[in-house]
């Protein structure tokens, strides 16, 4: 792989992934959104949005230290493969919450993308203590969001 790509394609991905999510994100706030009954403890949009910035930061370094290190070992391409998939159910989650509207399915589609973090963290560790160490924030964020999301499925 192009030494070039591994550090132009992470952040160019976690953009798109923040794009996506943030589309559908819109399509939903406003009137069903403020409609929700929601915990006292949900973060106020402007707060969430920092956070994911700071993550898919954090996630894109992961993975151009994750390339630097493993692009010519066994299982690099299924980890790959596990980032991608990881993006994909994560700017899933915004369209079938914030789109779909459906809370309920949204709680697995983050339990999902918890998942794929833990695996993605324990993958990564052979190749790269540190890749895995900057995933560590973004599994604790989906963690809270997804507890988050589950009362607000409770409460609705």
């Amino acid at each position: 792989m192009n030494k070039y790509i591994t550090y132009i394609f992470p952040p160019v991905f976690y953009l798109c992934i923040a794009l996506a999510g943030s589309a559908f994100t819109s399509q939903g706030l406003g009137p069903w959104y403020d409609t929700l009954a929601k915990p006292s403890f949900t973060p106020q949009g402007s707060v969430i949005g920092m956070i994911w910035t700071v993550i898919y930061i954090l996630a894109a370094i992961s993975l151009i230290i994750f390339i630097s290190n493993a692009r010519d070992k066994h299982g690099f391409w299924p980890i790959i493969g596990l980032y991608i998939i990881n993006g994909i159910i994560n700017a899933g989650w915004s369209y079938i919450f914030f789109t779909m509207h459906l809370i309920g399915l949204a709680v697995i589609d983050a339990g999902l993308i918890g998942a794929t973090v833990l695996v993605m963290i324990v993958a990564v560790w052979r190749y790269s203590t540190a890749a895995s160490i900057f995933l560590v924030p973004y599994l604790g964020w989906v963690s809270f969001a997804t507890y988050l999301t589950y009362i607000i499925h409770k409460m609705n």
